[in-house]
């Protein structure tokens, strides 16, 4: 039986300098750490919130486990040999102490035979270099979480199975492999022999086309009892925030319960006859889109009635690094924004997954990808786009949706589907003047009047350097400089307005007609809390 292709490995022990580099402190690891539920005498480095591993020690603790390779390299690069045994050699899994040390940043390039090259940051410490965890993990296909409980990394290494060359591991330049593409194979052991109900729509699809609700129907060792359906319904097709009804589907003769209906969580009747929920739903990065809510829900629910969630993993859309805009406040808690948050998050599903089961703690499992990495956009997958809602056709209108439609009530809003945005009172020329002379980085505007309203086109240049949540704050405390623009105020409840921002301090700002860099300035000691925060829930 062929080994999974395995993790990895390697390296050497040659000592490098990196000129001009800065040395950063590397902290010998306080957590233990678990590979399949087993103690394991391997440790690392904490550096900058991340736990680094010599590749060596890993090939030497993972072999254990069936996931064999053998490597070789120098200071600049190194091979990785599937299905070879390592060779273990005498300074191996030597402790690290309690000495804090200091290490030597530097770029590696990294060969698995057969799959191309991948480069990554390591550190170099004592003469070893030393590779982030997961990176590793999501390179080679096994899984890291992290219980902060026991304070314990755990590995989690997927069963052996007998790979075809399209289930390999990718690396760069090839097609990402999604979550959905690994739950009947690696990690098959999570649905066998249980009742299965599925929350997805038409995004909830494997890179050839094919549904989920498809694909479990077609496994023989679990049953398929029912899919559970976010706004817009289970093709996506119903208007934003219109009622979704549940019914019984004849394509897939399954029932079709509604979590936009009635009830936004599963309800005590929806769930009795199950184990549990598998997640498979595309989102585009926003904390204000739904999706993510009804995963929210999903596992509030789960814990509730002592059912497993199984979260299938997608890349954020817009990459794995922006995140932006005002803290969502808990008093503003809604289906618009369930956590505390910034607006743009820069997680996956599967690690909003694990963030929001800080406070839920329900029993979660995430499948992650293969492939991904947190600087790569959509288009950088080599996935295709599937609509995600009415308003979202295409990856453009997904990156435009944080930058034209945080308006709501305020007399400024979207059109042609996120792609412009304008109000009356606006000179669409002057307009598009000044949003260019911010020189916003991956965007352009171009003045265009709608109707009776003036605004601007937004283009696209680089979708690598677009900030839709930045661009956003630029384009409507612009737009509020130039006209007056109605901003909403709580009366016998909180405008929408002010549930899509989180807060009230968008509108404070926008009353005090301050100026698009006070406003980032205002909130970027929130988002850099935030992303500390934040990375012990990161997958990539």
């Amino acid at each position: 039986m062929k080994k999974i292709l395995g993790i990895i490995g390697i390296l050497l022990l040659l000592t490098t300098t990196t000129y001009g580099a800065e040395k950063v402190r590397a902290i010998p690891g306080a957590q233990k750490v678990e590979i399949n539920g087993k103690a394991s005498p391997i440790q690392g480095y904490n550096i900058n919130g991340y736990n680094y591993f010599k590749l060596r020690d890993l090939a030497t603790v993972l072999g254990d486990e069936n996931l064999n390779f053998e490597l070789s390299g120098d200071y600049k690069e190194i091979h990785i040999f599937p299905d070879k045994k390592y060779k273990k050699m005498v300074d191996d899994l030597k402790p690290l102490g309690n000495i804090e040390k200091k290490a030597l940043p530097k770029r590696m390039k990294i060969y698995l035979e057969g799959n191309g090259s991948k480069d990554y940051q390591v550190y170099n410490i004592d003469g070893y270099n030393y590779f982030k965890l997961r990176e590793m993990g999501n390179l080679l296909g096994f899984m890291v979480d992290y219980d902060g409980k026991r304070n314990i990394a755990m590995i989690m290494v997927p069963k052996s199975v007998e790979l075809s060359p399209n289930q390999k591991p990718k690396v760069e330049g090839d097609q990402v492999i999604l979550g959905n593409e690994r739950l009947t194979t690696e990690f098959s052991s999570y649905i066998d022999g249980k009742n299965i109900g599925i929350v997805t729509n038409q995004t909830g699809v494997d890179s050839t086309g094919r549904s989920i609700v498809e694909i479990l129907q077609a496994y023989p060792k679990t049953k398929v009892i029912g899919a559970y359906s976010p706004e817009h319904g289970l093709d996506g097709k119903i208007k934003a925030g219109d009622y979704v009804s549940s019914y019984f589907d004849e394509r897939y003769q399954l029932p079709v319960y509604s979590l936009y209906g009635k009830t936004r969580k599963p309800s005590k009747d929806m769930v009795k006859n199950l184990d549990v929920f598998v997640y498979d739903m595309q989102d585009i990065g926003s904390r204000t889109y739904t999706y993510i809510s009804t995963l929210n829900y999903v596992m509030k629910a789960a814990k509730e009635y002592g059912k497993e969630v199984v979260v299938l993993d997608r890349p954020n859309p817009l990459g794995g690094l922006i995140v932006e805009n005002f803290m969502l406040e808990p008093e503003y808690r809604s289906f618009v924004g369930v956590d505390e948050m910034p607006m743009a998050h820069g997680m996956t599903v599967g690690e909003l997954a694990q963030f929001f089961n800080r406070k839920i703690g329900c029993n979660l499992k995430v499948i992650p990808m293969k492939g991904w990495t947190r600087d790569m956009v959509w288009k950088d997958t080599k996935l295709p786009w599937v609509q995600t809602s009415p308003n979202i056709p295409t990856i453009e209108s997904a990156f435009h949706y944080m930058a034209t439609g945080i308006g709501d009530g305020t007399g400024f809003g979207q059109g042609d589907k996120f792609h412009w945005v304008g109000a009356k009172g606006l000179d669409s020329q002057e307009f598009a003047k000044k949003m260019n002379s911010y020189g916003l980085p991956g965007v352009s505007f171009q003045g265009q009047d709608k109707g009776s309203r003036g605004g601007v086109k937004v283009i696209v240049k680089d979708y690598h350097t677009y900030n839709p949540g930045r661009t956003g704050v630029y384009l409507l405390a612009t737009a509020n400089q130039m006209t007056t623009l109605n901003i909403p105020v709580k009366e016998d409840k909180l405008p929408m307005f002010e549930l899509i921002w989180g807060s009230d301090k968008m509108g404070k700002a926008l009353k005090a007609k301050k100026n698009p860099d006070e406003i980032v300035k205002s909130y970027e000691k929130d988002v850099n809390t935030f992303k500390e925060e934040r990375k012990k829930y990161l997958l990539y």
